[in-house]
């Protein structure tokens, strides 16, 4: 599926050096940073100003909806330093973390599970630290 994603030069720059190293210190399967990575270098990079409030950035807070099972679930999207299940807060470099960034409001995505595929739907966006102010986070 074909998206286009906004991001700050701040966040793309941490993210690269983060997908950089990754692949350098960790060993196993490497194709979600391959997606990652061709999503960020194809972004429209922008002033954190002009970041569309309805599209989920770096330490976004969102509500998505299983549209299956109808489950409603709510996440922090940080850097994995910052990851925390217990506190929702999830890694851009899990699964559902790299799958989320850079939707919108109102999307419908799919994110591949073990059991095959959920489908989710980006319901809200609770916080967006550009939305907010917040531009460095």
């Amino acid at each position: 599926m074909s998206r286009s994603i906004y991001i700050t030069e701040f966040d793309k720059k941490r993210l690269l050096k983060l997908i950089d190293e990754e692949k350098e210190f960790h060993q196993g399967n490497k194709d979600y940073l391959k997606t990652l990575e061709h999503e960020l270098n194809r972004a429209h990079v922008v002033d954190p100003k002009e970041v569309p409030g309805d599209v989920i950035t770096m330490n976004s807070k969102v509500l998505l909806k299983d549209l299956d099972t109808g489950e409603e679930m709510i996440y922090t999207l940080v850097f994995p330093a910052d990851a925390d299940l217990l506190e929702d807060k999830i890694s851009v470099l899990a699964p559902v973390g790299t799958a989320i960034l850079g939707y919108w409001v109102g999307a419908i995505l799919d994110w591949k599970v073990p059991n095959g595929v959920v489908r989710l739907k980006v319901e809200k966006i609770i916080y967006q630290p550009e939305a907010a102010g917040d531009y460095e986070m």
